[in-house]
């Protein structure tokens, strides 16, 4: 599974891990990734991968 929201397409951001020296070495941050059962409105049931801010939206307005 690639860490890419399906819906908003949302995926890793990189930059650096600063230690305390201020030394830098590259890392990623990757999204919250959620696999979840969606039911559509012609009644069938589709699995998606979203993005917990995606999950959110949807819980609030029903819709994608």
């Amino acid at each position: 599974m690639s860490a890419i929201c399906e819906h908003c397409k949302k995926g890793p951001m990189s930059g650096n891990n600063v230690s305390h020296s201020h030394r830098k070495t590259r890392r990623r941050w990757l999204p919250n990734i959620q696999k979840i059962t969606l039911t559509m409105n012609s009644g069938e049931k589709k699995t998606m991968h979203l993005c917990t801010r995606c999950i959110r939206t949807f819980n609030k307005k029903g819709t994608l």
